[in-house]
């Protein structure tokens, strides 16, 4: 007998709904107060965000956010996680049923839909998909959600059965992500890696792609017949604005500048100390905490000078985060305690683990070996304690979060140089190994983003942990929310004891946008929201 089975990402009944998660998060809301009754139909819409989307490819590897916020205006999920409630509710597919196991997921599939080529959407769309980001290997992000992926069962042309060869509870939760969402035969008859410009990109999404012009603009267009939004959205018909133009801004001054001097509607990326002044403007901010990875240091294990323990200890110890979240943000993001997100499903506090003590930091680097060397900086068998640091220039505070950082490990011995970059340029030094520390984040709302970050298998951090391997696998096989809450704490509790990542301050995703704006959200991953419900008064 198939059953509906619960996990921390879905608790899961026996009914044809779809209900609550364990998300413990908070959805974004805008001021409305001078917000007309009735939504207005027609308008367009110009965003402005920092980075090129560089792919539009939904499963593909992109710039990061701003390609996200994109390509979840061109292709629906089969489920949708509401930000309110942290619920899996219905999207294309109308419920779904797991087996006992957690190793088979059987979606009941809305009637009715296609795509924006005029095909229908199918069963055989959903397999289709699936086993294209299974086949792409590493060129996907979205692959580390298929592990154990056995295939896909086209059970009627509106029953879609998912199997593994191993438990995955996460998996549900993994389909309400852009990433994983379903596109039409003809994107995939184009060989995966020509996908990125986006014209064979076939959706099922509110808007289609009218042009894409590199590092300048994306601008989409709203198709006239969809009808099968998310209801938590409050438009499941077509969407009410006729165009949406992405616009490249990468300064985030500019970007400030342009939505105050109202050149666009919305602005991304809205930098901590912009805030006081768009608010004080009398321009509505829309923001919501990540649920996820925190920011903060993650070490690759394969060079053997941060391999050592103690030399990750003292890292943990020369950081203040306190002052570096104060110094480069404010107190609407929030210091981590831990790997995760407090708003993440899972999230266990390991702020003990991380106390700031840099007179132990220096106790242990002599411990070490690493004794000061004329110039302050340490040395030992004649190297200099010297580590290359990659960050991402897709967050303005980045810089000043760093060079605070790069002080504070200075007055402990340690010379960091950093190295930054655009997305691209990250990843490929990620791949190559070509660095010691890493500073990130990763949002998604399920604590199943620490086995895609720390396993193994996926990991491009060279951890090869047993423990830790065994708690994240037992997590994804394990469908009780309290028996994964538990193994989600212990892993956290090896990430932190083993300094495979220092927590620093947790994100917050903040959008401005002009008063004559409704509707505009962030979703449970803190990134756009679906735009069909969004409109203008002007």
């Amino acid at each position: 007998m198939t059953i509906r089975r619960p996990t921390l990402a879905a608790t899961l009944a026996v009914t044809a709904a779809l209900v609550l998660t364990a998300c413990g998060s908070t959805a974004a809301a805008a001021p409305e107060d001078a917000a007309p009754a009735t939504p207005v139909q027609g308008g367009d819409l110009t965003f402005a965000i920092a980075n090129d989307p560089i792919s539009l490819n939904p499963s593909g590897t992109g710039s990061g956010n701003d390609t996200l916020y994109v390509t979840r205006q061109l292709v629906d999920s089969l489920l949708y996680q509401n930000p309110d409630t942290g619920a899996l509710d219905p999207w294309l597919a109308t419920s779904y049923t797991s087996n006992a196991d957690a190793t088979e997921f059987t979606f009941s599939l809305r009637d009715g839909v296609t795509f924006s080529d005029g095909t229908p959407f199918t069963a055989a769309n959903v397999k289709a998909t699936f086993d294209d980001i299974v086949a792409a290997g590493a060129l996907s992000q979205a692959v580390s959600s298929f592990v154990g992926y056995a295939g896909t069962d086209v059970v009627d042309a509106h029953t879609a059965r998912v199997r593994f060869s191993t438990p995955n509870a996460a998996f549900p939760n993994s389909t309400a992500s852009v990433a994983l969402g379903i596109v039409g035969d003809a994107t995939l008859k184009a060989p995966y890696d020509q996908r990125a410009g986006g014209t064979a990109l076939v959706g099922s999404g509110p808007f289609t792609l009218k042009s894409y012009t590199k590092d300048t603009a994306t601008v989409l267009t709203a198709r006239e017949d969809y009808a099968w939004g998310p209801a938590a959205l409050g438009n499941d018909g077509r969407a009410r604005l006729d165009t949406v133009t992405f616009q490249i801004v990468p300064e985030a001054g500019v970007r400030t500048g342009s939505l105050t001097s109202d050149q666009v509607d919305v602005a991304g990326g809205i930098q901590p100390g912009d805030v006081a002044s768009i608010e004080q403007a009398g321009y509505p901010l829309v923001s919501r905490g990540n649920p996820g990875v925190t920011f903060g240091i993650s070490f690759n294990l394969s060079h053997p000078t941060v391999a050592d323990l103690p030399v990750r200890q003292a890292i943990a110890a020369a950081i203040d985060a306190k002052t570096v979240r104060d110094t480069a943000l404010n107190d609407s993001f929030a210091i981590a305690t831990s790997v995760l997100a407090k708003n993440t499903p899972g999230y266990a506090d390991q702020s003990a683990a991380f106390t700031y003590d840099p007179a132990r930091a220096g106790k242990l680097l002599d411990a070490a070996g690493w004794k000061a060397g004329a110039d302050g900086i340490r040395e030992k068998d004649g190297a200099k304690l010297q580590l290359k640091l990659w960050w991402i220039t897709n967050f303005g505070p980045n810089q000043t979060s760093l060079e605070l950082i790069q002080q504070e490990l200075k007055a402990v011995g340690i010379d960091l140089q950093l190295q930054s970059g655009p997305v691209p340029d990250f990843l490929e030094a990620q791949k190559n190994g070509d660095f010691d520390l890493v500073w990130g984040n990763l949002s998604r709302a399920d604590g199943d983003v620490l086995r895609t970050t720390f396993s193994k298998a996926t990991t491009r951090y060279r951890i090869d942990d047993p423990a830790l391997e065994t708690l994240l696998q037992q997590q994804l096989a394990t469908s009780d929310p309290s028996a994964r809450g538990a193994l989600l704490a212990q892993a956290q509790e090896r990430i932190a004891s083993q300094v495979y990542q220092i927590p620093v301050h947790e994100l917050t995703s903040i959008l401005g946008t002009r008063e004559s704006v409704h509707a505009v959200t962030l979703g449970a991953d803190s990134r756009l929201d679906s735009l069909v419900a969004a409109w203008k008064n002007d």
